[in-house]
């Protein structure tokens, strides 16, 4: 189409865009907890059954459609899929029963299954290797400020309206922006910043060679993976403890929530994607060695925080412990992706968010269980402090595979360098 576009900056502008909206329709439910609980009757155990529901399709058809996207127009596959999951969310708002809305999220999770993992392969193939750090860091915008939209946009209209009214409004944009996608980006050349890649699309076992076989990129996976595990658990719940712990409304705590988990999230992702690429540059290990040194302070601290009696105590130290943690996700993905053949990016993003699938899923359902657990001797809001404190410590776990990523991370590269697509390397 004449229309379409080939700047870069526009290209990362819409698909940010894109990713921020399925991520706000994949975390608002977390605004929604204590509503949904209470119209269907639901143990915290259960109702964290939403963020399962939402990973089993990605579990199902993430890598199977990311294949796909590898020999396929990229941007088409963004665009329906950004369309399906924005009906999806749609049709969680006209839920009448837990069945229903445990189908609904399962729709939106296949949508962002097709409509997801093309994102970072597109933006890999329009800006170069030295610059890739920084551009995926603005697109991984998109949690921090899709957050930020979810808590406190969702959690008013929630307290406004009702939380179907939530899951309606959210649809929106989604619907605006697959159509934006489709009609005005164009699909850049693939490989175009990578000379000698060559158009042969890899074997999947050559994918999963260099993601867990090469040490580097197999502990910057386990690494990312336990870190969103945790993150997700905290998100799905901050809210709850917000009303429990200080007796909040649903729009106030919704607020506080949304603040804390997108602007120090927010600051941190660029700011470690731009020094990753100043420091990278001469030290490759500077890509894990940065978020390894920050998870190591701040697991500790959101521990320190969750325990505190004084709300802007708490909020406050949540707000650094938030920085802190959360600065990994632009720079993992962008040294993931420079680990990969051109042609392995959209299979390693949708292997990754398998990967993200089931942490997202596990992370409040483990942590739904110790707060279950706990609550039975120390009550619903001291019960779930505990089981989130504890979860805070568990930081330290994921930064300790970023350490032992940074000692293979420069050779790793090299050897993917000198073979870019060799069986060896993968």
């Amino acid at each position: 189409m004449k229309t379409r576009n080939k700047s870069p900056w526009l290209a990362l502008i819409v698909l940010t865009g894109v990713s921020t909206v399925g991520f706000i329709d994949r975390i608002v439910v977390n605004v929604l907890v204590e509503p949904v609980k209470a119209e269907f009757g639901l143990s915290d155990t259960q109702v964290s059954l939403m963020g399962m529901a939402f990973a089993l399709m990605y579990i199902g058809v993430g890598v199977a459609a990311a294949r796909l996207a590898e020999r396929r127009r990229r941007l088409t596959l963004i665009s329906l899929g950004t369309f399906f999951w924005s009906i999806a969310t749609a049709a969680c708002g006209l839920a009448q029963s837990w069945a229903q809305l445990l189908i609904a999220r399962v729709g939106v999770g296949l949508g962002e299954a097709f409509g997801l993992p093309g994102n970072q392969s597109v933006l890999s193939d329009y800006f170069p290797a030295n610059k890739r750090g920084f551009a995926l860091s603005i697109l991984m915008l998109a949690p921090p400020v899709g957050a930020f939209i979810g808590f406190v946009g969702g959690g008013w209209i929630a307290q406004e309206f009702d939380w179907r009214a939530t899951f309606l409004i959210a649809a929106i944009p989604g619907l605006l922006l697959s159509i934006i996608a489709f009609t005005f980006i164009s699909e850049p050349k693939r490989g175009q910043h990578d000379p000698g890649a060559g158009d042969e699309v890899p074997p999947l076992s050559a994918v999963l060679y260099r993601m867990f076989v090469l040490p580097s990129a197999r502990n910057l996976v386990i690494g990312s993976a336990l870190a969103a595990m945790f993150g997700f658990g905290l998100n799905y719940f901050f809210t709850s403890l917000m009303i429990r712990e200080f007796s909040l409304g649903l729009g106030e705590a919704g607020l506080y929530t949304g603040l804390i988990a997108s602007l120090p999230a927010a600051a941190s992702v660029v700011a470690c994607g731009w020094l990753g690429d100043k420091l990278g540059a001469k030290t490759p290990a500077a890509y894990a060695l940065i978020p390894a040194v920050m998870m190591v302070i701040g697991g500790p601290i959101y521990a320190l925080a969750i325990s505190r009696e004084s709300l802007g105590m708490l909020l406050a130290l949540v707000s650094v412990a938030t920085f802190l943690n959360f600065g990994y996700l632009g720079i993992t993905f962008a040294t993931i992706q420079n680990l990969m053949h051109p042609r392995m990016r959209a299979t390693t993003v949708a292997l990754l968010n398998v990967v993200y699938g089931i942490a997202g899923g596990l992370g409040p359902l483990l942590l739904g269980f110790m707060s279950d657990t706990f609550s039975v001797t120390h009550g619903e809001a001291r019960g779930l402090a505990m089981a989130m404190a504890i979860t805070g410590f568990a930081y330290l776990w994921a930064a300790a595979h970023y350490f032992l990523a940074a000692r293979k991370l420069s050779g790793d590269m090299e050897k993917v360098r000198v073979r870019p697509s060799g069986t060896e390397a993968g």
